[in-house]
């Protein structure tokens, strides 16, 4: 009876979760309650890491399956009861073969698609806009250095602040914008320790070093608001400092940095840090 018991439990529970499976892997650009899944793609080098996840996913699920049956046989019919008196093989060449030659074909079948993946996300093609990310205890900096050269802060908005439909812990005051089909160059370092830039559903997660610069790349072939947040612990407000990058038209991201230009020259001899430290959102 408790054999059944947990039986029936394991049963409702998986129908639980693929009745929620909708749900659950319809994110694009942000988590979806009760996500299972990777968020939706938004760029080339995404649909790529998701077609890799899937084929390991089902690669490993086959190679499970396959030394369940195996565990099965043995269990039914080399046992004790089933089997007395035990055989006194010790090698068979054609099986010794086999489980040699069978796993460095797998091995070979996952290092070149991966090789490949790495290879598409470390080449940076010819970039039609370059970014510069620098993350901050704990907000993020951005510079165009394409569109005149001004720079602006990015730091969360307060969950009292919210309008209807903003993400709570992911909105911010002043988003990344960059226009759609475009590759974009995004240059990455810290100012102060190592903070990590990633955006989910680019496919996207560097970390930024200071005194160094690492650089990584995208292009969205989707307009909308995408989010991430820092991935590497980098002291109390770790988890208050999102990104938020907004893809929108070329119009749209032309009339957008023209306003930018003039909004956001301010003091230069204002330290950054000083002026996000002042504007900063009371934490909740």
């Amino acid at each position: 009876m408790k054999v059944f018991s947990r039986l029936t439990a394991i049963a409702v529970t998986a129908g639980v979760l693929v009745g929620s499976a909708g749900v659950a892997l319809a994110g694009l650009g942000q988590p979806s309650p009760w996500q299972m899944g990777l968020q939706g793609s938004a760029t080339p080098v995404m649909d790529d890491i998701t077609s890799f996840h899937d084929f390991l996913l089902w690669l490993i699920a086959a190679i499970s399956a396959f030394v369940l049956v195996l565990l099965l046989i043995v269990i039914v019919r080399f046992n004790a009861r089933a089997n007395p008196v035990p055989t006194r093989t010790t090698h068979n060449t054609v099986l010794e073969v086999m489980w040699t030659i069978i796993p460095v074909i797998i091995l070979a079948s996952i290092a070149v698609p991966s090789f490949r993946l790495l290879f598409l996300e470390l080449d940076v093609p010819k970039a039609d806009l370059t970014v510069k990310a620098t993350g901050k205890q704990w907000f993020w900096s951005y510079s165009y250095p394409d569109n005149g050269n001004f720079e602006f802060d990015s730091l969360m908005v307060a969950e009292k602040d919210l309008k209807p439909g903003q993400p709570r812990l992911l909105t911010v005051d002043n988003e990344m914008v960059v226009p759609v089909n475009k590759v974009v160059h995004v240059l990455v370092t810290g100012a102060d320790v190592i903070h990590s830039f990633a955006v989910p559903s680019f496919g996207v997660r560097i970390d930024a070093i200071p005194g160094r610069l690492n650089d990584t790349w995208f292009r969205s072939t989707k307009e909308g608001t995408f989010y991430g947040q820092c991935s590497e612990l980098c002291g109390k407000d770790h988890s208050y400092m999102p990104i938020v990058v907004h893809v929108v038209s070329d119009a749209e991201f032309t009339a957008w940095a023209a306003q930018a230009k003039q909004k956001f020259a301010g003091n230069d001899n204002v330290p950054p840090n000083v002026v996000a430290a002042a504007g900063a959102p009371a934490r909740q």
